[in-house]
């Protein structure tokens, strides 16, 4: 969809976690700590940060800042649910499949 994202992201073992890190995608440091929101390494939080991060900086790359000049490209939060059953996989990955041919029925269209 232009205007919204959906993804599955699957954690095959949560003993085992992959290396969720991006080279050279990585956030400037802050001006000032936020001693409340703090990004779990290796969480769905972090995975999604660093897709956020790396998206945005190939955006700009690729000259975006010609039209969006230091403006604010994702939302502040994001929605999350856990699939627990093959069934709810199965509903779930065929409403992202299907989604983007509904997008003329948008009210942001």
């Amino acid at each position: 969809m232009p205007n919204h994202i959906h993804g599955i992201i699957e954690i095959k073992n949560a003993n085992i976690v992959p290396p969720v890190g991006i080279e050279n995608f990585q956030p400037l440091p802050a001006v000032t700590e936020n001693r409340f929101q703090k990004v779990i390494p290796r969480s769905v939080g972090s995975i999604v940060s660093g897709f956020k991060i790396g998206v945005t900086k190939w955006f700009r790359s690729a000259g975006a800042n010609d039209y969006l000049p230091q403006q604010k490209i994702w939302q502040r939060n994001y929605y999350d649910h856990i699939i627990r059953n093959s069934a709810e996989y199965n509903r779930i990955s065929n409403y992202i499949i299907t989604n983007p041919f509904n997008w003329k029925e948008d009210r942001f269209y």
